[in-house]
């Protein structure tokens, strides 16, 4: 019996010991399985990336963070750095092309395709322009401020609107309304201002003026109603300046992965607040517009949509009358305004093309005004007489093949596909034709494609305006069936301001003042441009009185 007991004390002893030295290990054998866990996890993903990115062309995509590091170091000059990314592909005319990746992820969709090979953008917004719609991502970032306006919408919601808009800017009563407008804009008011700061030899900032006046114009043209910004005093518009912060927070949105502005929003923090703030004031004073325009018709834009039926045979409901109007101010303004930044600023750097302008501008009013020189500078042109101006024309579009008012532009890829030059875009990735980049290659523009030369859009004998032959060479203004409706009133506005400008003074920039892109969705000036005016002479005529 002892040596039993004794023998059962030991047996349970040991076997409390052997239990206890298992639970000792468990933790420890736990913790081995984790990091095998999170090894095996991390090879594998970077046994993935590897095999995803080394096909890749373009920036050096780090496992983790992607494109992120090149992208952010370049963040001041991106548009810069997009170009060279694309031409060190090899800059052969069947090759520009190259691929950035999102940050985190390693999936094929991760990764997002830029290019400027005219074949691939004709292919993007022509040939399979289905295959390629704004895309989810883009329509829920815009969605808040654009709604399903003509801008922000895909399908048959697009279609409706584009072809009732579409039969308004062809009729020539819009082109009379858009031309006094302008007339007005400028005779009342701009040189109003330019005349003060030229007599007082103060500067001013030409940007900030342009956009004032084509905010101005485009919101006459779009619902009637003038919120008169460019005035002498330049005064703060409510609306104007939600527009502004409306428009900026928007773009942030793009910015960022989307649980992160969903998140802000869901919280009512930091740039979602200040969205929805700016969207109750554009939200009021366009319901005022639509409302104004119900009771009082008129031969704006508005107006027109108010009689238009949808494809159900109704009229449009007041939201998406909302939302119309805004597409039109978005696209209406800050698109021309830019242009004619970056026009002034060139034609500054450019005296000889000045003269040919100046030129071009005296030889039409002589022929339209008479010999009274007087005459030429007591009214803004007429559209007619800005039809005339072909080498003005030829530098204005010189103009946006350097500097695009939208110098990228973003699809989504709905199926898989291969672009004319060979490379594969996935399913529910994004693809990017960098308008920008197309006008700085050689194998498309030729050697002297950095230089500003109007003279490439002329015909051998210089008297007509030509576009390339090859038209996707050239998408400032969209191409396909996505072509702006607005772009000849755009020329005309465009040319209109500048010989209004250019007849009267001569520009100096304000010394020390740089001139840099801003990063944006639009290329404004990031500093703006301020310039002093110098009066000019027309044979004797000052055409600053």
């Amino acid at each position: 019996m002892a040596i039993s007991s004794l023998s059962l004390h030991f047996s349970h002893s040991t076997l409390t010991q052997h239990s206890s030295s298992i639970l000792s290990r468990t933790p420890h054998m736990e913790t081995l399985s984790i990091i095998f866990l999170l090894a095996s996890a991390t090879s594998a993903y970077l046994l993935w990336f590897y095999l995803l990115a080394r096909h890749l062309t373009g920036p050096k995509v780090w496992p983790v963070l992607g494109s992120l590091p090149g992208l952010f170091s370049n963040r001041s000059r991106v548009h810069d750095w997009i170009a060279g990314n694309i031409r060190e592909t090899g800059g052969l005319a069947t090759y520009q092309t190259c691929t950035l990746a999102l940050p985190f992820v390693a999936r094929k969709n991760a990764f997002y395709t830029v290019t400027c090979h005219p074949k691939n953008i004709e292919h993007i917004l022509r040939t399979r322009f289905d295959n390629y719609p704004k895309g989810p991502n883009w329509q829920a970032a815009f969605h808040d401020l654009l709604g399903q306006g003509i801008f922000n919408s895909d399908g048959d919601t697009w279609l409706i609107q584009r072809k009732t808009a579409a039969l308004e800017f062809t009729t020539r009563t819009l082109r009379q309304a858009m031309a006094r407008w302008v007339s007005r804009t400028i005779k009342l008011r701009l040189w109003h201002i330019l005349k003060k700061a030229a007599t007082e030899n103060s500067s001013v900032d030409l940007q900030d003026l342009l956009l004032r006046l084509t905010f101005d114009n485009i919101c006459g043209l779009t619902f009637g109603k003038d919120p008169h910004t460019l005035s002498p005093e330049l005064p703060d518009n409510p609306f104007a300046a939600a527009f502004d912060s409306a428009t900026e927070a928007t773009l942030q949105r793009l910015l960022y992965p989307s649980f992160l502005w969903r998140l802000k929003k869901a919280f009512d923090i930091g740039a979602e607040r200040r969205l929805k703030k700016s969207l109750d004031v554009v939200g009021n004073y366009i319901t005022d517009a639509v409302t104004a325009r119900k009771e009082t018709p008129s031969d704006d834009l508005l107006s027109r949509f108010l009689k238009k039926r949808d494809v159900n045979g109704n009229h449009f409901p007041t939201s998406v009358l909302q939302r119309i109007a805004l597409n039109f101010v978005l696209a209406g303004r800050d698109t021309s305004s830019v242009a004619m930044s970056w026009f002034f600023w060139l034609v500054m750097t450019h005296p000889r093309v000045e003269e040919r302008i100046i030129n071009e501008i005296s030889t039409v009013l002589k022929e339209t005004r008479g010999e009274d020189q007087r005459k030429w500078v007591e009214e803004p042109l007429e559209f007619d007489e800005a039809d005339r101006l072909v080498y003005l024309k030829a530098a204005l579009a010189e103009t946006l093949r350097l500097y695009p008012s939208v110098p990228e532009d973003f699809k989504y890829v709905v199926s898989d596909d291969i672009l004319p030059d060979g490379t594969h875009v996935p399913a529910g990735s994004s693809i990017t034709y960098s308008i920008y980049s197309v006008g700085r290659m050689e194998t498309i523009w030729g050697e002297d494609c950095l230089e500003f030369r109007p003279e490439r859009w002329l015909s051998p004998t210089g008297d007509r305006f030509e576009p390339p032959k090859e038209g996707y060479k050239f998408v400032a203004f969209n191409a396909g069936p996505r072509t702006c409706l607005g772009k000849d009133l755009a020329y005309l506005q465009m040319k209109s301001v500048a010989a209004a400008v250019l007849l009267h003074y001569r520009l100096e920039l304000v010394p020390g003042h740089r001139v840099e892109q801003k990063m944006s969705l639009t290329l404004f000036m990031k500093n703006g441009l301020r310039v002093y005016l110098r009066p000019r002479k027309l044979a004797g005529v000052n055409s600053s009185t």
